[in-house]
């Protein structure tokens, strides 16, 4: 029954840490944090397992940063972002692309743009 549990409690612990069991033991090796009384902020992080995040910006208007990271497979995740008024815009190599636009519908486009028209007039029958 002990050994039961003990393979449990390490299965846990290895699934909780990403397959890593040095995740468990991570330290913060770089912590700094500065607010400012115009309401903008910097802050700067790094922990033993090379998670690595800075970010700075303006009260809730406005944000730029970073973050980086191994994942479960070994590869390095780099990630650079900023957050204004046009939403949330990240910046990686690891995220999906869309697919490109057809040519028939950039055509169509290119045709509807050349072709443009003031008004729709509509008749009953």
């Amino acid at each position: 029954m002990f050994k039961i549990i003990l393979i449990t409690v390490t299965l846990v612990t290895l699934v909780s840490a990403g397959g890593n069991p040095e995740d468990v033991h991570a330290t913060i090796i770089k912590y700094e944090n500065e607010l400012n009384p115009d309401g903008s902020y910097n802050f700067e992080y790094a922990t033993s397992n090379q998670i690595q995040a800075l970010e700075s910006g303006v009260g809730s208007s406005y944000a730029s940063g970073s973050y980086a990271y191994l994942s479960p497979e070994g590869q390095p995740i780099q990630l650079q972002y900023t957050a204004d008024e046009n939403g949330y815009q990240p910046i990686g190599e690891h995220l999906p692309t869309p697919p490109p636009i057809p040519d028939y519908i950039l055509k169509s486009l290119r045709y509807i743009e050349q072709h443009p028209f003031d008004k729709i007039v509509l008749t009953k029958k």
